[in-house]
């Protein structure tokens, strides 16, 4: 097999590899000798057909499948002698296809990257410190009652923080108008679900009322049609009722799975929780941090062919999340994914790099810890733990999160780490989480 590689441009390879005639012939005729043993030709019993007849008949298509079958092993081999890391499938052009001489095809395709590294030292990363205090805590089992608010009826005028039961119709230019009609629907004063202008004019109002709303849809609403349109709402008012907070006790903690140890318990309960969402928060904040660095001081040349496959990833998450199971997905523009994909591959080539050169395998008592972590938000969590380590899809995931920890533990040993104390609050306020491109991700911890 004869092989030669030209650089196209950047990260394009041409690689032309030829095949003696005599390796395809072998093959087409022991391809020709297993259909000779099988094949079912008028006028003659099975297995007793000429091979002159099985090669006129069968030849030309064991010749194609041959060929198809070579193309494939030949470039693996290929690509080991030359010591290539092809990234994407390959576009194959056959020069000479022609029975009985060598065979020739050009393979043009991509190869990953040499990622140099850059020091860590030029990351800078600020790091949150923080804990969770009482007061903290009285704050969350506030904010837990009034997520689990009732309702009990009034009779009196509307307040904001009510809730209203209504009817309406709604018209543009005396004409009622599509999704603009509804009955008995509850509605909570003062939360925004409706256009500005219709919460704040029911206000005041008494169960039994009816009155117009004259309201104009905002410039930017997601219909066009009605997008800055003057609208009037006919409203009837069939209740009001005022919220009601539930009571600490035994029945509020039970709905969260504590049944015993009254409020303490429940407190506990709850500290626990902020403390492991507070330690989560504290390491996305700072993984972030991390893979900005990361991309900021390391240029990478990023294959095409990796940065299609990952808009096609996007482009299926986006269907699945969005447009429901019917959606076609080819719809939504490459362009939409196009920056998103590139910095998700650039990380994942970077991150790989790291792993590699640093010599980053899984840590199994990390991984073991984390799983553990997550299992203690169930009830019966050793179960959940056995669970993971029975599925190793579920575990794979596991250690690939704990492989990008790692490497943040690496990068933060040589970057220039400042600690600042802030309040509960401000630490668990979401940050955009780090997502490095699968493929890549997982060829570093399957390298490993």
């Amino acid at each position: 097999m004869q092989v030669s590689v030209e650089t196209t441009s950047g990260l394009e390879r041409r690689m032309t590899v030829g095949i003696p005639a005599d390796r395809i012939q072998n093959e087409v005729n022991k391809r020709l000798q297993q259909t000779a043993k099988r094949a079912r030709v008028d006028g003659f019993r099975p297995g007793k057909v000429p091979m002159s007849v099985i090669r006129k008949r069968f030849g030309a298509s064991a010749h194609q499948e041959v060929i198809g079958e070579v193309i494939q092993s030949s470039f693996y081999e290929a690509v080991m002698q030359e010591k290539l890391n092809p990234a994407g499938a390959p576009s194959v052009e056959p020069k000479s296809m022609e029975e009985g001489k060598d065979f020739e095809y050009i393979a043009t395709f991509e190869v990953y990257p040499e990622v140099a590294l850059a020091g860590f030292e030029s990351i800078s990363v600020e790091r949150p410190e923080s804990e969770v205090t009482d007061a903290d805590v009285d704050t969350m089992l506030d904010t837990l009652r009034k997520q689990n608010t009732r309702f009990e009826a009034v009779e009196r005028a509307a307040e904001n923080g009510d809730q209203v039961t209504i009817d309406f119709v709604g018209k543009i230019d005396g004409e009622a108008f599509q999704g603009g009609t509804a009955n008995g629907t509850n509605l909570v004063l003062g939360s925004g679900r409706m256009i500005p202008g219709f919460e704040e004019g029911l206000v005041g109002a008494k169960a039994g009322d009816s009155l117009t709303l004259n309201v104009t849809f905002p410039e930017d609403y997601q219909n066009l049609d009605l997008a800055g349109k003057a609208a009037e709402f006919e409203t009837t008012v069939q209740a009001v009722a005022a919220p009601v907070l539930p009571e600490l006790d035994d029945e509020f903690f039970a709905q969260f799975g504590v049944t015993e140890g009254g409020l303490d318990g429940f407190r506990a309960e709850v500290r626990k929780n902020m403390e492991r969402e507070l330690r989560q928060a504290i390491k996305t904040k700072v993984k972030a941090q991390v893979m900005d660095g990361l991309l900021e001081s390391n240029t990478v040349e990023v294959p095409k062919a990796l940065i299609s496959s990952e808009i096609d990833r996007l482009r299926e998450q986006a269907g699945q999340q969005f447009g429901g199971a019917n959606f076609d997905v080819s719809q939504l523009p490459a362009e939409l994914f196009e920056e998103q994909a590139k910095r998700r591959v650039s990380l994942g080539l970077i991150v790989a790099e790291v792993v590699k050169q640093n010599d980053i395998k899984p840590d199994n008592d990390r991984v073991r810890a984390m799983v553990e972590e997550l299992a203690s938000a169930y009830q019966e969590p050793e179960q959940v733990v056995n669970w993971y380590y029975q599925n190793e899809q579920q575990l794979g995931e596991i250690q690939s999160v704990v492989l990008e920890e790692q490497v943040v533990d690496t990068v933060l040993q040589k970057a220039q780490v400042t600690d600042k104390k802030v309040a509960y609050e401000e630490a668990v306020k979401p940050a955009q989480p780090v997502q490095v491109a699968a493929d890549e991700a997982e060829e570093a911890t399957a390298a490993e």
